[in-house]
């Protein structure tokens, strides 16, 4: 079974434009809040990366509006791996309202490169213990 982590996220006025609705572009925010919360939930953090010389930027994202969020209400942000080769790793993500329909729904695709020159390095030979915790959160080990 894929694990999944669940981030609460309480919306803020600035996060909004003048209809009181989320601003479209705070749900990569949002994106990248999950996405830390997995990693962290994996028992890692993305500057243990950076201080071995590694980045993980995103390559591609993908995000479907289904309905807003507004001023003043909380939403949940589900974040699990679509998909992950042992170099790049798909992560998925709905954000789901306070009645717990999914209001946005998307993901966002990353390789690790080396800091330096962003060439790409494999996780499962540089990071075999990231690698390790990835294929076991799809349900593969």
């Amino acid at each position: 079974m894929k694990k999944s982590v669940k981030t609460t996220i309480k919306v803020r006025y600035q996060e909004t434009d003048q209809m009181g609705v989320v601003y479209h572009a705070n749900y990569l925010v949002w994106f990248e809040i999950g996405r830390t919360a997995f990693i962290e939930e994996l028992g890692f953090k993305y500057h243990e990366m950076e201080q071995q010389g590694a980045v993980s930027p995103v390559v591609d994202a993908n995000i479907s509006f289904h309905h807003p969020i507004r001023y003043g209400e909380d939403a949940v942000v589900e974040t699990w791996i679509n998909t992950y080769d042992g170099l790049r790793v798909e992560y998925g993500y709905q954000i789901i309202d306070l009645n717990g329909e999914v209001a946005v729904s998307g993901n966002t695709k990353h390789v690790v490169v080396k800091k330096d020159n962003f060439r790409p390095v494999s996780i499962r030979r540089v990071f075999p213990e990231w690698h390790e915790a990835y294929l076991k959160a799809m349900g593969e080990k």
